[in-house]
């Protein structure tokens, strides 16, 4: 029998290791929540936390363990109850609906995880092929976005709680004021953006490409609870020429009068994930759809950065930029561009396309994202939501633009006066 060279047996330990980490930091976001909490689902975008915890189990059952010989299927049910938006693979279980299942239990769910772990570290203990590994790493991707997600849309179910509970308490945090937001200039020119050299990307960041920039300026940091009160008091929600058609309508038809979460229009307090808060003025103005942050954009004499923008000046080392933030986003601090990540995703006025060039996976994996390119926009960034170690300067983030429950901010650009 060929034994495996010293190489490809630690490759299989680093890789068990890291599917051993992103596993466990889904149960730590779980961790002091009730039965009851977990399958909340307080809006249709949004899925209960018991979903997120068995959808991201089904990926690697589904995915990466249905072709093993020895791998039996922990309920047959599963593969329709806990499918997203899979059509290749069959039958789905409605979204809107997920908020219904009292059953399975919270119980059998975690038992569902430990099953499918159980088998997933026998498989990554043997010799896994190229196909298998890309799996396997798109699969833990693919759990951080849901953990992402799981905070998100616990902030939106307990929100809906009248009581308004926190989910953690607030960390000992030293105060920090804001800097003077500072425009830095970019002279453009060609520039290459996307992923590309090793390290994992999502299909939608490739191919790597080259585009023409002009010469623009970004601000050196996002815009904060203080700045954005100053347009609400401006009037800048009863303003329609600030707005996008679209926008207009859809402020309307909501009777937005300021971002998701705030308790006032004055930018005193707020509901966060440490329950209702005063708002710190310094820190950056959270949970804006992409309707708030062009109309504030367009009020300020300024304008969202292009996605291109935006990762040409923000390709500077992730360890260079910014640290991971708590749960909620932080004054800015330090020289320079700030709050790239770790803060708040960041809108861009790009819409939401493939990049030239760009073919999806083969097989059901590639409805994860291509499918997905009409009607959303790019944000860029991460946010004090995003898990350590899933942020890159080539992460394309989408959301349709009323979307407002995700951790989204402004930063504002301009083209040189």
């Amino acid at each position: 029998m060929k034994s495996e060279s010293p190489q490809a047996l630690a490759g299989q330990h680093a890789l068990l290791q890291h599917y051993g980490a992103v596993r466990a930091h889904s149960l730590q976001l779980v961790e002091g929540l009730s039965a009851e909490d977990c399958m909340v689902q307080s809006m249709p975008d949004a899925s209960p936390l018991k979903w997120h915890l068995a959808h991201t189990s089904w990926f690697f059952e589904t995915f990466v363990l249905a072709g093993q010989a020895d791998y039996r299927p922990f309920d047959p049910a599963f593969r329709v109850l806990f499918n997203s938006y899979y059509v290749g693979i069959g039958e789905r279980h409605a979204r809107p609906a997920r908020g219904v299942l009292s059953r399975p239990p919270l119980d059998t769910v975690l038992a569902y995880r430990g099953h499918v772990d159980e088998a997933m570290a026998r498989l990554l203990q043997s010799a896994l092929n190229e196909s298998q590994t890309a799996l396997v790493a798109l699969g833990l991707q693919h759990e951080q976005q849901h953990q992402e997600l799981m905070l998100t849309d616990l902030k939106h179910h307990f929100w809906s709680n009248p009581q308004h509970p926190a989910y953690r308490q607030p960390p000992a945090i030293a105060k920090v004021e804001a800097k003077p937001s500072q425009w830095l200039h970019y002279p453009g020119g060609g520039v290459e953006i996307g992923h590309g050299g090793p390290g994992f990307a999502f299909d939608n960041e490739t191919p790597r490409h080259a585009v023409t920039l002009g010469g623009f300026e970004l601000a050196s940091r996002l815009v904060t609870n203080a700045e954005y009160a100053v347009f609400i008091a401006d009037g800048g929600y009863r303003q329609p020429t600030l707005w996008l058609s679209d926008g207009w309508d859809c402020c309307q038809r909501e009777g937005w009068q300021a971002p998701l979460y705030w308790l006032d229009t004055v930018g005193k307090h707020a509901f966060t994930l440490y329950g209702d808060q005063a708002l710190e003025p310094s820190a950056p103005v959270a949970h804006i759809s992409y309707y708030e942050a062009d109309a504030y954009a367009r009020w300020a004499g300024a304008r969202l950065p292009t996605e291109a923008e935006w990762e040409h000046a923000a390709s500077a080392p992730l360890s260079a930029i910014d640290a991971a933030a708590p749960l909620e986003p932080q004054p800015a601090h330090g020289p320079g561009l700030a709050q790239c990540h770790g803060t708040l995703w960041q809108w861009t006025g790009s819409a939401y396309l493939p990049y030239p060039g760009y073919r999806p996976l083969p097989g059901a994996v590639g409805e994860y994202n291509g499918k997905f390119m009409i009607n959303q926009m790019v944000l860029r960034g991460s946010a004090c939501s995003t898990p350590p170690g899933h942020a890159r300067s080539s992460y394309r983030n989408f959301f349709p633009p009323a979307a407002r429950w995700q951790f989204s901010g402004i930063r504002l650009a301009r083209d040189p006066g």
